[in-house]
């Protein structure tokens, strides 16, 4: 099964500094791995890391970002998907499992594992994996 890791799970590869990069990086060590990105988790590391509150040193740079994510994409056994999924598909998910706006996008990313055959990594634990029709626990791997 490829892993589509969702932004944080990036950011914590790229910078040692943060809470949960032991966890990431123990992940990216796994033999075997297949990764999975897509534009929005693509797009959301760079914009993430280049904010100018960004941890105690502020942007890290948009081309530092970009090399570093062209080059993880290199090493890995990596697949690009692009974002195919609509939100508007009712056939995919189920709005009345969504409780709040921050988990828009951890439904929309869990979709787009689920219509490829992909699993979800993330270090969110509430992920609602009921609003995502055909998903299970298998879907989801939180670290």
């Amino acid at each position: 099964m490829r892993f589509l890791l969702d932004v944080n799970v990036w950011v914590a590869l790229f910078d040692d500094a943060h809470v949960f990069s032991e966890q990431a990086n123990e992940l990216i060590e796994t033999p075997g791995l297949r990764i999975a990105t897509c534009p929005l988790v693509e797009n959301g590391v760079i914009r993430a890391m280049n904010s100018p509150s960004y941890g105690r040193r502020g942007a890290v740079g948009i081309r530092q970002v970009r090399t570093r994510l062209q080059q993880a994409c290199h090493e890995l056994d990596h697949e690009f998907w692009p974002d195919d999924v609509s939100l508007r598909d009712d056939g995919r998910v189920d709005f009345d499992r969504i409780h709040g706006h921050r988990q828009v996008t951890d439904v929309y990313l869990l979709a787009l594992a689920v219509a490829h055959g992909g699993c979800l990594v993330t270090f969110d634990q509430g992920v609602p994996v009921s609003a995502v029709r055909g998903a299970t626990a298998r879907h989801v791997r939180t670290l």
